[in-house]
């Protein structure tokens, strides 16, 4: 099974979402999207094999990058896109993409539906 997480090496729930993966036997791409951002196509496309909102993928607990953007829950998802893409940090996680779809796995018990 191929499986990729975009992971923070610094954040309990992804380091926690990794270790599931691994314990199942399986080692992950692993994109350390804090090291290699994503452009706003490539957020756009993952955020859509999520099927979910682009503001639910935002790390909205990120006050100062948030203040700093002046992003707000009624942004439009160019700029939310554009926010992400400009400070990965405000991207949440862990993302984890496999065979079976694309889910932000928090809490990290949430890995185990796409393995």
């Amino acid at each position: 099974m191929n499986v990729t997480i975009y992971h923070n090496p610094l954040c309990g729930t992804s380091r926690g979402a990794l270790a599931i993966i691994r314990e199942k036997g399986i080692e992950p791409t692993i994109i350390e999207y804090l090291k290699t951002p994503l452009d706003p196509h490539e957020l756009r496309a993952l955020i859509h094999k999520m099927k979910v909102p682009v503001r639910d993928v935002v790390r909205w607990k990120q006050k100062y990058e948030v203040a700093a953007t002046g992003i707000s829950e009624t942004t439009d998802d160019d700029t939310l896109l554009a926010a992400m893409a400009a400070h990965p940090i405000l991207m949440n996680r862990p993302i984890v993409v496999t065979e079976k779809g694309a889910k932000l796995c928090r809490p990290e018990e949430i890995v185990s539906e796409l393995l």
